[in-house]
């Protein structure tokens, strides 16, 4: 990271450390210069993240470009690192699009929320290289999904995590988990509608742990196919339940067949948590999320 990259990162959320000193840049970018921002929102008031012009659902995206064309007074394309599913949180989205008027970050952040629902917000914006691409000049995405794993359902987290009442066994669990790391054909954990030209992912790290009655499972990736985390943990907890082997979940990863694999978990418990980029881009630092389990944002 270059040492202007590590000014303009610091900057960027120095003032979080103190509210009243919390400022946004005032001076208007170059037309056309490339954004680059953090955006966060609530899966489930939304048909996923992308636009549907054809069907008349509310998705993330028209929403946050309405926001965006309400400030610059034109219409505004954004491109997002991974496309998320109907009712599936981003904690840390990452979008780009190219400034068409020469608006300020301050305008990109505050003017922005200013048009946005409340279940849609812009953390940050900073203006990027124009080789930095949101999608394709990712190294990774981490995807968090959380389990409230007790007797009875919880009344204050309905939507943000996924209830679970059977008693699961993590250790059973975290042995499947680690058969998934690195690179495999995940036909057997893909979406019969998924449109991606190769079924082979990478896996670095996946993982399941507790804090107190949530379970957690942390998976990361190059990329992901549709639904294949959301296949995945319905097959870990056919595990940790006990109903399958870990030797079946190995098989199920091996067959490549989808249709030997378990049911897919809801979407209410998963979040886009983080997305990785390289150290040149100098982009902030993402918190650990999502905020009901770490109070950060």
């Amino acid at each position: 990271m270059t040492s202007n990259s590590r000014r303009r990162l610091q900057s960027c959320y120095a003032a979080l450390r103190d509210p009243r000193t919390l400022r946004f840049a005032d001076q208007p970018l170059a037309v056309g210069t490339r954004v680059v921002a953090r955006v966060e929102y609530h899966g489930g008031h939304y048909h996923g993240w992308q636009a549907q012009p054809h069907l008349s659902v509310p998705t993330v995206q028209e929403a946050l470009e309405d926001a965006l064309a309400a400030v610059a007074d034109v219409s505004v394309v954004t491109t997002c690192a991974g496309r998320t599913d109907t009712g599936v949180h981003g904690f840390s989205q990452i979008v780009h699009f190219d400034d068409p008027v020469g608006r300020s970050t301050k305008a990109w952040v505050l003017g922005v929320n200013r048009h946005l629902p409340e279940a849609v917000r812009v953390h940050w914006a900073l203006s990027t290289s124009s080789e930095f691409h949101a999608r394709f000049s990712a190294t990774a995405r981490h995807y968090r999904y959380i389990l409230c794993n007790t007797p009875i359902r919880p009344a204050a987290l309905s939507g943000l995590v996924t209830w679970y009442r059977h008693p699961l066994d993590l250790a059973l669990m975290n042995e499947s988990a680690h058969r998934l790391l690195g690179e495999h054909d995940f036909s057997a954990f893909r979406a019969a509608s998924c449109q991606a030209s190769s079924p082979r992912r990478f896996v670095s790290a996946c993982a399941v742990h507790r804090r107190g009655d949530l379970l957690i499972v942390d998976i990361t990736a190059n990329a992901f196919l549709h639904h294949m985390v959301r296949n995945i943990v319905g097959s870990l907890l056919s595990v940790g339940n006990a109903s399958r082997s870990v030797e079946w979940f190995e098989q199920v990863l091996a067959s490549r067949d989808r249709t030997m694999a378990a049911e897919t978990a809801p979407a209410d418990g998963l979040y886009l948590a983080r997305v990785d980029y390289p150290d040149a881009f100098g982009l902030p630092q993402t918190p650990e999320g999502p905020t009901l389990l770490t109070g950060h944002l």
